[in-house]
């Protein structure tokens, strides 16, 4: 089982999306997937600094907000969630390959744990023919782990269906990562606002942490640019060439050939490692 990270001392990073989440109202986890689940859509990453963060969120939850405000998910109370991944890839690091080739049968594989919960899904994430993300899930309990015959064979039949290819034979754990996150949702848009950062390479026992400085925001609607998008661009902020999955590696291991990520992984990792 892999043992996971402890993330640092509460920070600045840390605090700002805690601010957030409780500065605005709640919205519960059944209205946020109805109104906004958005299993298939567009994602822009963002690595914003936190005194820029705070600016924006106080606009998108000013009452006056034309639509209402954005409200944070909140569930048994908490609008915190820690979250902790396991990443799967070939023993050639396939999954990172592809997506650094700009593959578009390209996919990730992982198990996510919502620790609060001790809810797991192992989650297969695809690219769309427009380009947008598509994930698929299912749900893990007990002892099962993504390597067992019958996720196996989801991930199988999700590749079929989905890009017509075949299933990897051999899959490892390859990255775990573990971080704070919140998240602000309006009508058909969610921004997920992540802290604590933490990076582990499964293979090298390598663990990289991210400026405690930075909050990775992601937007994810199902097409046009958000109301965030054109705040963070009016501040100067544009979208980072990064994911958690490949900037880790780009930091982790030099020698890969990683230089789309490189400039990102750089400014989110090497300050807080």
């Amino acid at each position: 089982m892999t043992t996971i990270a402890q993330a640092p001392p509460a920070a600045a990073a840390v605090r700002a999306i805690g601010e957030a989440a409780h500065g605005t109202g709640a919205i519960s986890l059944a209205e946020v997937n109805e109104r906004a689940e958005l299993l298939a859509r567009f994602d822009r990453s963002y690595l914003v600094p936190v005194d820029i963060y705070l600016r924006m969120v106080e606009r998108l939850t000013d009452p006056r907000r034309p639509g209402g405000p954005f409200r944070a998910l909140a569930i048994d109370g908490r609008r915190t969630f820690r979250y902790h991944s396991v990443y799967y890839d070939t023993p050639g690091l396939r999954s990172f390959h592809d997506h650094r080739q700009g593959r578009r049968l390209r996919f990730k594989i992982r198990e996510r744990v919502y620790q609060d919960s001790g809810e797991r899904q192992f989650e297969i994430k695809l690219k769309g023919r427009r380009g947008d993300t598509v994930k698929h899930r299912a749900p893990l309990t007990g002892e099962d782990t993504p390597l067992d015959g019958h996720f196996r064979t989801f991930l199988a039949d999700t590749l079929h269906h989905a890009y017509g290819i075949d299933s990897p034979a051999t899959l490892h754990p390859s990255l775990s990562t573990d971080y704070l996150r919140a998240t602000l949702v309006a009508d058909g848009e969610r921004i997920t606002c992540d802290a604590g950062l933490v990076c582990e390479d499964l293979r090298a026992g390598r663990t990289v942490r991210c400026d405690t400085g930075l909050v990775l925001v992601e937007t994810k609607t199902a097409g046009h640019l958000t109301e965030a998008d054109l705040l963070l661009h009016s501040y100067g902020v544009r979208p980072a060439v990064f994911t958690k999955y490949c900037g880790a590696f780009a930091a982790l291991r030099p020698a890969l050939p990683a230089n789309r990520w490189r400039r990102a992984a750089r400014r989110a990792f090497d300050a807080g490692s």
